[in-house]
């Protein structure tokens, strides 16, 4: 469902006349999620900093709304119907609608070998990587339909892609894992289902790379302005922007 064979590129503005971008990110306290927070509310953007950890959340965004950056923290579980409902609450009442969501939470669920997983393994990442994004962009939608270009970014990972995954000379097709690579690869075809449901909206995967995250106990060999660069061009793309796509930072990648 591509609509462009060149890599995205990045706006410096959004599609609005003269009003700022609204733009949430989940799980956005530490890692790529912060990152990208810090990019995009550089643009002029008002950026909601979802976190479920209250005091992490708010000491992240202390640090961020600096320099007259418009950084909100905005308590939010994705796997609570409770908690996304509430941030939905709050966003309303303060903006109106949701300009870009950014589904970056996520979790690996540990790194247990393939004939050591047992199903139980799988309920965790999955309600956090697959569930979450669910829950919070059909929670948001109404806030997203509100918006003249709204913009949906799943952050997945190229171990969830099939053709990654089975080039020999990718550093992905040596990963022997059920879990995370089964949950990012559940992830792409939500991506492509809400992109196909959704025509008036940009839906896309991204896969960050490699980066030296928490999540890989800081062993990627991306830092993390380059691990975000995939995330933040597919947030700024204007509404002829290509959607039902998966990108990394160098342009389209295979599911």
């Amino acid at each position: 469902m591509n609509t462009t064979d060149r890599a995205p590129e990045s706006a410096d503005t959004a599609p609005h006349d003269n009003t700022s971008t609204i733009a949430l990110v989940t799980g956005a306290n530490k890692g790529l999620g912060r990152e990208t927070v810090r990019r995009i509310a550089a643009l002029g953007w008002t950026v909601y900093l979802g976190a479920r950890d209250p005091e992490r959340g708010k000491a992240a965004t202390a640090e961020l709304a600096t320099d007259g950056a418009d950084v909100r923290h905005l308590l939010l579980d994705v796997t609570s119907d409770e908690s996304v409902a509430e941030a939905v609450q709050v966003v309303t009442a303060e903006s109106g609608r949701l300009d870009v969501l950014v589904n970056n939470a996520g979790i690996t669920g540990g790194r247990t070998a393939v004939e050591a997983t047992v199903a139980g393994d799988f309920l965790a990442p999955y309600g956090v990587n697959v569930l979450g994004p669910v829950r919070v962009t059909h929670a948001f939608l109404p806030l997203l339909h509100a918006s003249r270009a709204a913009r949906i970014v799943m952050v997945s990972s190229g171990v969830g892609s099939h053709g990654v995954t089975s080039d020999v000379d990718r550093l992905e097709s040596r990963i022997q894992s059920l879990v995370y690579p089964s949950s990012k690869a559940a992830l792409n075809m939500v991506t492509a289902q809400y992109a196909k449901a959704l025509p008036g909206m940009r839906v896309n995967a991204v896969d960050p790379g490699y980066t030296a995250t928490d999540l890989n106990d800081h062993q990627g060999h991306q830092d993390i302005e380059e691990g975000t660069d995939a995330i933040v061009a597919m947030a700024t793309i204007g509404a002829d922007g290509p959607t039902g796509g998966f990108y990394d930072r160098s342009g389209p990648i295979p599911w």
